[in-house]
């Protein structure tokens, strides 16, 4: 008889939990000087259960905290956006083997690039320009939005990757028994 794989209880409340941390960073605490761009620490949260439980529950916990932020905000869920949520959980859990051995500010902002870079930058400024230019001229409002995303998301990528950084410096997730270091996966 062959054993499934099950979510534990604990997994998925503290999943829920960082869910909620994400939407309250995102749509509460984080900064909008446009309808296009957000300065905010949303994507630690879901950087967090990537690591602490896999690139399966990163993503959900993406997904999760992209459709119940957009419940709280005017322009309602659009599924296009919510890639690159998924990617930041998606890439911190394909990025576990590489943290376990040691969480370094280095370490950290390779983890963090791969979603920032292709989710955030390249493919959020095609689908803003492809949302908002449509009638008109396509290169250059995929120009403008990788402009302006390269700096907001330079600015929150270094914001990421200090919070999470001290967190684990901290050694929060060792004390609560989440994170093991050194530790083999199974």
């Amino acid at each position: 008889m062959q054993k499934r794989n099950r979510i534990s209880t604990k997994a998925l409340a503290y999943c829920a939990m960082l869910t909620a941390l994400s939407v309250v960073f995102a749509r509460l605490i984080g900064l909008m000087p446009s309808e296009s761009s957000r300065f905010s620490i949303e994507a630690v949260p879901i950087f967090l259960a990537g690591l602490l439980f896999g690139p399966v529950l990163g993503g959900c916990v993406g997904f999760a905290a992209d459709f119940v932020g957009c419940l709280f905000s005017p322009y309602g869920f659009n599924p296009i956006f919510c890639i690159p949520p998924i990617l930041y959980g998606v890439f911190a859990g394909l990025m576990r083997p590489l943290l376990r051995k040691q969480v370094s500010i280095w370490r950290l902002t390779v983890a963090f690039l791969l979603p920032v870079v292709i989710g955030s930058i390249l493919y959020q400024s095609a689908a803003l320009a492809y949302m908002y230019y449509q009638d008109g001229p396509f290169f250059e409002g995929f120009v403008y939005h990788l402009s302006t995303r390269s700096v907001q998301f330079a600015i929150t990528l270094v914001a990421d990757v200090v919070v999470v950084y001290l967190i684990f410096k901290a050694k929060l997730f060792e004390r609560m028994g989440l994170w093991n270091p050194g530790k083999e996966e199974k």
